[in-house]
């Protein structure tokens, strides 16, 4: 039996067809160009860990953001579909090992000649085994590990994904928090300045007009304060429904605008590599298919089978397993194709392709990442400079008001002077909103194509995929 022996070792540990996997070399920019005053001295010291959105300071936001990978169904069907690859693993792999049987029957007969009845019975035990030499079966294990790796990171990327979707929603409804805060104060202002026009209508001073140019002001900033409430209340739905819950089961109390941006420093281009989900996924996408173009290699080997079958056939009551009643065969079977028309040389050609393929794909995934980086930067830029700009505006514009106001009282100026200041104080806060809210869904955009908290190490191994351990991004 020790030519068994050889074939065993041969099937786990020999040779695998087909090309190794080497992960393709990127050029990669040595900083950014937007900020490259942001790059820290170690580029791990300003990378997020874990729960990433904690640097906004918002006890809401906190409570919230948890709440994704526990009740979100998407994040529970990619979840599900992680594990379906676990369980694709653990199929291929079982092909590696000898598949064995147990048999056994009794027949009780009677024949017409007369003789007595007869019992007889059988007891056997069979083996069969497909010897993995070439490492084709090796081989579909590493596609499907790879495969399993990617859809851990797809997993991890839509939980990203989620998590930046439900703070820029968090974000949208404080600003229409705001905006609501803002509405009313202007509502409040121009019922002010209806009651000034009414009072010198009456008194003869003012012309009817005036009344009613402002009573139109307030009306219109009347009807914008519904708005905003209706922007509010379907930003409040989106962030129920990101969460697991039905829109009338999540209210979330009103609350300031959030006036912390957070800035998080990219650190060097390199790191990009590791600390995204999508650039994960599509790495692994790249293992897997070069692994398969080995499945399509070993198909120009043969496929040699080893059987074995051992047992009684006896009478199972009296003689069963007497030494003498013992029965055994061994086989080998070997199978190969001599013509098929080119069909294995095409399946490796277009394997081949698969892999050629994702290196594309791979490498326009991590151009996009830089992309997406580098426009976080310069918008946080941008929008930090505007916001110096834009809150001077308003200071100046509510200085004018208040001047145009005083002089209407005095009579030096029409109320159209009024309504002009006072709709162009009102543009420059609504800007002033606006561009805080751009602030922060620039910083919650950083965040996400920095890759939150992930890491390309939080990927399960191969050895804990095989051994079905659990994964969590």
């Amino acid at each position: 039996m020790k030519w068994l022996s050889v074939l065993g070792a041969l099937a786990l540990t020999g040779c695998m067809v087909g090309p190794d996997y080497h992960k393709p070399a990127l050029p990669v920019p040595t900083a950014y160009k937007t900020a490259p005053g942001w790059v820290a001295a170690k580029p791990e010291d300003g990378a997020p860990k874990g729960a990433w959105w904690g640097v906004f300071n918002d006890p809401v936001l906190n409570q919230l953001e948890p709440q994704v990978a526990v009740n979100n169904a998407t994040l529970k069907a990619d979840y599900f579909a992680y594990q379906q690859a676990i369980q694709i693993v653990q199929a291929e792999r079982g092909s590696l090992f000898p598949s064995l049987g147990l048999t056994g029957s009794a027949t009780r007969q009677f024949g017409s000649s007369g003789v007595g009845p007869s019992t007889s019975g059988t007891f056997e035990g069979s083996a069969s085994w497909t010897i993995d030499i070439w490492g084709k079966i090796r081989r579909q294990v590493q596609g499907d590990v790879a495969a399993a790796q990617v859809s851990a990171a797809d997993l991890a990327n839509a939980t990203l994904s989620v998590q930046a979707a439900l703070a820029a929603d968090y974000v949208d409804l404080r600003a229409a928090d705001a905006a609501i805060v803002l509405y009313q104060q202007t509502v409040t202002a121009y019922q002010r300045s209806l009651r000034i026009t009414e009072n010198q209508a009456a008194a003869g001073t003012a012309a009817p007009s005036d009344v009613l140019t402002a009573r139109t002001a307030l009306e219109g900033a009347q009807s914008q304060l519904i708005n905003a409430g209706a922007a509010r209340a379907q930003y409040e739905h989106a962030i129920a429904v990101l969460t697991g819950h039905a829109p009338a089961e999540l209210s979330i109390p009103a609350g300031g605008q959030i006036a912390n941006v957070p800035v998080t420093p990219p650190g060097v281009p390199s790191t990009l590599l590791e600390r995204r989900p999508d650039i994960a996924a599509a790495e692994r996408t790249m293992a897997e298919e070069n692994a398969l173009i080995g499945v399509q290699v070993g198909a120009y080997y043969p496929d040699i089978t080893l059987s074995a079958l051992g047992g009684y056939a006896a009478n199972p009551i009296t003689g069963l397993f007497d030494t003498s009643s013992a029965l055994w065969s061994l086989g080998a079977d070997v199978s190969e194709t001599v013509f098929e028309g080119g069909i294995r040389a095409a399946d490796v050609k277009a394997a081949e392709y698969a892999y050629d393929q994702s290196v594309e794909t791979y490498r326009q995934t991590v151009l996009n990442a830089f992309q997406g980086v580098e426009n976080d930067l310069s918008n946080l830029t941008i929008y930090e400079q505007q916001a110096a700009v834009q809150e001077q505006a308003v200071a100046d514009a509510a200085r004018a008001v208040q001047i145009a106001l005083n002089e209407y009282k005095a009579g030096t100026v029409a109320y159209t002077t009024v309504v002009q200041a006072q709709v162009t104080l009102l543009q420059d806060q609504q800007s002033q909103l606006a561009i805080q809210q751009n602030r922060l869904l620039a910083s919650v955009a950083l965040f996400q194509d920095l890759g939150g908290g992930f890491s390309a190490a939080d990927l399960p191994s191969a050895e804990q995929i095989q051994a079905k351990l659990p994964f969590a991004p």
